[in-house]
């Protein structure tokens, strides 16, 4: 049978002052937003956190926050893929993205062209002044002991979210982690932190190990690195998530795919998600209440915990109908046995890159690129991921011809020098190749963006450092200068394209 993929984009934006460029929290963002979209006709359901807006829900989309009122994030509601998908979602991206920079007006505030803020602050006063008030941030910073407070200056990706079979689901993972370098190269942003130029083409990678270093538990580390091989199979993968070594999160007192916000229950002792589940009922306290409870382990916990890993892809699901808890954990003992079990289930599985910085359109990279290219930006990691796994034979014999390790050593040097590493360039060739060949024809115009930053050695970072070295001054003239040239610009602002039929 044919499967018929879809598209989702999970855009995360950094917000600026419109005049000074510095980070700003919005305010009456979201009230503006939604005055916009049902203007247009379109239903909105505010999301509120302790009173206050933090997002709006609309049948295109989720627009909110990620972890700052300095970091907006749309999720997009997936359309389908096959031929003209990448259009369906442009249509919807484009369409984000203009209400978004409108919207940002009442704020004074626009979108940068950045995959991390140049010149924010990570001390205590600025988080707690931006930080959104999430329940599970509380656990985290807490409990688990995260430095959360270290990604606050608006660290931004733009998340291609491609939808596969749930038989293919573990080796489109394998693909899209082991080919990851490629991506964090084509798309680096963000060569600057804290006001100074930090040494990587794409700063905004190294955070996890600032995040999990000094934490409690060092399974929080261990699921940010890159594992020593590929995964067999689902049930491979669980026991590296979810195994010896690692501990759980908060576990919710009823179904809920609330990750952030829903009140949990922290287990007594520590222990793994597999120690839980093999368990008839655990004691722990509740988040909400301090309340001490039994937890008994629910089909739904193994669910709710798939975010627990902090890879450059994850591997997503959701089941249309729930197993018992004993189908899995028997399912989990066997061969393919949750590959099996998920399908029969109605499961939906898809990849959600992580590794592509935010890259969006700027008068920088129309000057040095053209129009063309520039249409292409946002779009291009759903292009790129979007290929790959409709190639999935061709991606997996790149995968295996390089070697699993051989790739995982590129991460580091495509974090750092980009274009300018041998080995990342010769891998960003490959991959595109592959991409491409997954693609129909008339959809590779899409790949304008990454295949001129292979052509020409030069990613969003390159421009972005430019700007700044050039720039003379203090910081705050630096930021002016970065505004002028890196302010995230809509097609509708630089001219009509020629494949702006198809949105």
């Amino acid at each position: 049978m044919y499967y018929r993929p879809k598209l989702g984009l999970e855009m995360e934006m950094v917000v600026v002052d419109a005049v000074t460029g510095a980070s700003l929290p919005v305010e009456s963002y979201f009230d503006s937003l939604m005055a916009i979209k049902r203007a247009r006709g379109q239903v909105c359901e505010p999301i509120f956190i302790d009173q206050r807006c933090v997002g709006t829900h609309t049948p295109l989309a989720e627009c909110g926050l990620d972890n700052g009122f300095n970091l907006l994030e749309t999720a997009m509601a997936p359309v389908a893929g096959g031929k003209g998908g990448l259009d369906r979602l442009a249509a919807v991206a484009y369409q984000e993205l203009a209400d978004t920079q409108q919207a940002l007006k009442v704020d004074g505030a626009c979108v940068l062209n950045a995959s991390q803020h140049p010149a924010c602050p990570r001390d205590q006063r600025w988080y707690q002044s931006v930080c959104v008030p999430r329940t599970i941030y509380n656990e985290l910073r807490g409990y688990r002991g995260w430095h959360h407070w270290e990604g606050i200056d608006a660290k931004a990706q733009n998340g291609a979210n491609t939808s596969v079979a749930v038989e293919h689901a573990v080796l489109a993972l394998n693909v899209a982690v082991a080919l990851a370098p490629a991506s964090i190269a084509l798309f680096a942003n963000s060569p600057l932190e804290s006001g100074v130029p930090a040494g990587y083409k794409e700063n905004r990678m190294t955070l996890w190990a600032r995040v999990f270093g000094p934490a409690r538990f060092p399974g929080d580390l261990f699921l940010s690195m890159y594992p020593k091989r590929a995964f067999h199979d689902m049930a491979d993968f669980f026991s590296w998530m979810f195994g010896r070594g690692t501990v759980t999160r908060g576990l919710p007192m009823n179904a809920s795919y609330d990750y952030k916000a829903a009140p949990v229950v922290i287990l007594d002792e520590a222990p793994s998600l597999m120690a839980f589940l093999q368990s008839s009922q655990w004691p722990g306290r509740r988040t909400d209440t301090g309340q001490t409870v039994l937890l008994q382990p629910h089909a739904h916990h193994v669910e709710y915990s798939q975010i627990g890993q902090f890879l450059d892809a994850r591997l997503r699901y959701r089941l249309d109908r729930l197993p018992a808890l004993e189908e899995i954990m028997q399912a989990w003992r066997q061969d393919g046995g949750l590959e099996s079990l998920f399908a029969a289930h109605g499961a939906q599985t898809y990849i959600e890159a992580r590794a592509p910085g935010a890259v969006f359109a700027d008068a920088a990279l129309i000057e040095e690129a053209g129009t063309d290219v520039a249409y292409s930006v946002l779009l291009s990691p759903s292009a790129l991921q979007a290929g790959l796994l409709a190639n999935l034979d061709e991606a997996w014999r790149l995968v295996t011809d390089r070697g699993w390790q051989t790739l995982g050593s590129l991460r580091l040097p495509a974090m750092r020098a980009g274009m300018d590493d041998p080995s990342v360039r010769t891998l960003c060739t490959d991959v595109l190749a592959v991409a491409k060949a997954g693609l129909d024809k008339t959809e590779e115009h899409w790949l304008a963006y990454p295949d001129f930053v292979l052509a020409s050695g030069r990613s969003a970072a390159d421009r972005q450092l430019d700007t700044w070295m050039a720039a003379r001054g203090t910081e705050a003239q630096k930021l002016a200068a970065l505004q002028a040239r890196h302010v995230a610009l809509h097609p509708a602002q630089f001219g009509a394209m020629p494949n702006q039929k198809h949105v």
